[in-house]
């Protein structure tokens, strides 16, 4: 992959460099003095210090200054490169280092050990099984670091600074007014060829194959600038979304992840920027500002206008609102099962959330507009709903949609003091949740509970991913083998 920044990227704790230095170089200059049959008193006459102050050097614990280091070089009969070159003098050396810098590191500062005297006490064996187990332990702990309770506490991570920033993203909002102005891109729908030049304008072609691997969405050759796509696309699948997010990660500079909370991150990025390239902010803007004034904004209208999704104008329509119109919303997607799916919301509203704060996989409350549209008969038009709520009453416009994995529920909404400006004010509909208590809708009656809690004994459907770790690898999920094997056959002769 490219090097380049990663947006939003912070820097990790590291050991500090002076430090590192220090035991790099007292290790060197106890393996050459001992190379040298040298004692610690020879060292100490030579440059005229104690023997305890060449010790303190040596194990790394004061770094001496360069005109120390120029006398001890001169009595071990060596250059002043030779005691800060990189490499260690011999392999008891190289672990000796690397045994100090562990033990000074933040990892093993947290496991709030003794430390460890690194003396000629301490074999080479013995300083090799430690270091194995050092990592062995760092690779648990990335493995650790993709499991779904630190996914989750991502995921709640990266939704608390959306809902600080109130989902908008100016630097991408500004990257895509860029890079359609530069491909002359003039208003309405984003066409399929459109989509193709800005491919072209960025130096890769796209390729329609059947057999693009099954783990990914699209397969981009860095190489020779080539981006694959499946020929068939699912019916709930916007045609023009795959090269978009394809291109989307080389736009913003992406690298490889390091973790699931980068990748994360970039998946929301990459989403967002396909968004703004569908739906123009400028043009956006003007057409929901329009919508304020004559009181009728309408996720379907905003859908409508730019041939998109009902899920993509939802979200986009969260990405705007707020900054440009003034109004906190917000955005659920939930599966026939109660589950919620996505979700977002800077306007108070109470969404059910786990220990760690992640909303994914909760039950949304029965009542709630998403959950209450599935028993609608009309699917065509938009349902509106009123729930009181005990953070405030909300207002709600929601629609059903089918997938592969069964029918998901998308809702907008925002609380009642900004509901004057949206079309579908003036429905009757009307509910009322008491979630989070349990007597809301997650506990049966209790008459109905006295008639049937001892007879019922249903066969549970649990969900595929209960037992399942999450997708290891750089890209979760993704088969590496496969992927080089496909760019080996489809690469140009």
């Amino acid at each position: 992959m490219p090097q380049s920044p990663k947006p939003g990227s912070t820097p990790v704790e590291a050991a500090d460099e002076s430090t590192v230095d220090a035991v790099a170089v007292g290790r060197r200059i106890r393996g050459l003095r001992k190379a040298k049959g040298l004692t610690l008193d020879d060292v100490a006459r030579g440059i005229g210090r104690a023997p305890s102050q060449v010790s303190v050097i040596e194990n790394g614990r004061r770094e001496a200054p360069l005109s120390v280091l120029t006398k001890i070089a001169e009595t071990l009969g060596c250059s002043l490169g030779d005691l800060l070159a990189v490499e260690a003098v011999d392999q008891r050396t190289s672990l000796e280092i690397e045994l100090e810098r562990i033990q000074r590191g933040p990892a093993f500062r947290k496991l709030q050990l003794p430390a460890l005297r690194v003396g000629p006490s301490l074999t080479t064996e013995a300083m090799a099984a430690i270091l194995g187990l050092h990592r062995e332990l760092e690779r648990i702990q990335s493995e650790r670091s993709a499991t779904p309770e630190e996914a989750r506490r991502a995921n709640a991570e990266l939704r608390q600074e959306m809902r600080a920033r109130d989902n908008y993203f100016e630097p991408i909002e500004q990257t895509a007014t860029e890079l359609l102005a530069a491909v002359g891109y003039s208003g309405g729908p984003l066409s399929q060829r459109v989509t193709a030049e800005i491919a072209s304008y960025l130096g890769f072609s796209l390729h329609y194959v059947s057999d693009v691997p099954k783990s990914t969405r699209s397969v981009s050759d860095l190489k020779n600038r080539r981006i694959y796509l499946p020929q068939r696309v699912r019916t709930e699948r916007d045609p023009r979304s795959a090269p978009l997010h394809a291109l989307a990660s080389h736009i913003l500079g992406h690298d490889e992840p390091t973790g699931y909370a980068e990748f994360l991150r970039q998946r929301v990025e990459a989403n967002y920027l396909a968004a703004a390239l569908l739906m123009p902010e400028q043009a956006s803007v003007d057409l929901l500002r329009a919508a304020k004034d004559a009181r009728r904004i309408s996720v379907e209208d905003f859908r409508d206008a730019f041939a998109v999704s009902y899920e993509t104008a939802s979200h986009r329509f969260t990405n705007l609102a707020t900054r440009h119109l003034g109004l906190p919303v917000h955005f659920m997607k939930v599966h026939e099962s109660g589950a919620i799916s996505k979700a977002y919301e800077n306007d108070d509203v109470c969404f059910p959330t786990d220990s760690l704060g992640a909303i994914e996989g909760q039950s949304s409350c029965r009542n709630w507009t998403s959950r209450t549209v599935f028993s609608v008969d009309d699917r065509f038009n938009p349902y509106y709903q009123y729930t009181d709520t005990p953070t405030g009453t909300y207002w709600c416009t929601s629609r059903v949609q089918s997938s592969d994995e069964g029918e998901f529920s998308v809702s907008v909404g925002v609380s009642f003091e900004h509901v004057r400006w949206f079309q579908g004010r003036d429905t009757p509909n009307r509910g009322v949740s008491h979630c989070p208590d349990a007597r809301c809708c997650r506990q049966a009656p209790s008459e109905l509970r006295g008639r049937w809690e001892e007879y019922a004994w249903p066969t549970a459907r649990p969900h595929a991913s209960l037992l399942t770790a999450l997708p290891q690898g750089v890209f979760p999920g993704v088969d590496d083998t496969e992927v080089y094997e496909f760019l080996e056959a489809h690469a140009p002769r």
